[in-house]
């Protein structure tokens, strides 16, 4: 019976009836909606905690509040089944050189790039331009670019997926390039450089020259990932990274990174 009440009020939360922040009924409701025994719903509200579709709150304002699933939480499992498997840093950046550029070409395809893909990754390069000189910024801002392209790609199972890997490799890149002590903060000829490759895939997408597109990814990925492999190649995934990757890489919406252009409006 608990099952049959979870799966109930789960398929509520997945279709949109319960919203982000929601508080679900009182289990006294819910024991006369369902016609079940108090432990059923409680069982019931602990199943859904566990799928992390909701939190529950104890005192005088106490409830179980609705959370929509989020990439952010698909990523920290992924990490952590990544590192149960000692998976490391090197393989996802292979994944991702291999997922990546098929993003980039579909970008190109979209029919309504001008408006739906264009204007996002332009916002990106404004913002690396603006803040080129502020070293530190130097690694949140090309992720941001990275993160852009994928969640502009038009799939939304990619744009997961994909997207969970962007931000675990941007967690891993950041921890790498933090400033402190080895290695020195990347020279300014490499961000010169990683600039120029950005505003070519632009440029790419712009002429909807798909082939162009994912030639350019590819070549500016392998650029990227010896840069970071460089350092601390040897490690795992440490999914604890994840927790820092929402504060170093900007607030996300309905699981997709939300881009500067986004985030100014």
């Amino acid at each position: 019976m608990a099952e049959i009440v979870a799966s109930r009020l789960r398929d509520e939360i997945l279709s949109g009836r319960l919203k982000e922040g929601d508080i679900l009924p009182s289990q006294e409701t819910l024991f006369a909606e369902f016609g079940v025994s108090p432990p059923a719903v409680r069982e019931a509200i602990h199943i859904l905690e566990t799928d992390g579709l909701i939190s529950v709150r104890r005192g005088n304002v106490g409830g179980a509040v609705v959370h929509l699933p989020t990439a952010e939480r698909t990523a920290q499992m992924i990490s952590m089944v990544l590192q149960a498997r000692a998976a490391t840093p090197a393989d996802v950046s292979e994944a991702l050189m291999r997922l990546e550029p098929i993003c980039a070409g579909m970008c190109a395809a979209r029919e309504d790039r001008m408006t739906e893909v264009v204007p996002y990754l332009q916002a990106e390069i404004d913002g690396q331009l603006k803040q080129f000189d502020d070293v530190s910024q130097y690694v949140p801002n090309a992720r941001r670019f990275h993160e852009t392209l994928v969640s502009r790609c038009g799939n939304e199972p990619m744009i997961l997926l994909i997207g969970s890997l962007e931000l675990i490799w941007s967690a891993h890149e950041s921890s790498v390039w933090n400033g402190e002590g080895d290695p020195a903060p990347m020279g300014r000829k490499t961000r010169q450089a990683a600039l120029r490759d950005h505003q070519r895939l632009l440029d790419a997408i712009c002429d909807g020259n798909t082939a162009r597109a994912v030639k350019v990814a590819q070549d500016h990925l392998a650029a990227a990932r010896h840069n970071t492999l460089a350092f601390g190649a040897d490690k795992t995934i440490e999914a604890k990274l994840m927790s820092n990757a929402a504060v170093d890489f900007g607030l996300h919406h309905n699981g997709r990174p939300l881009s500067r252009k986004e985030s100014d409006t």
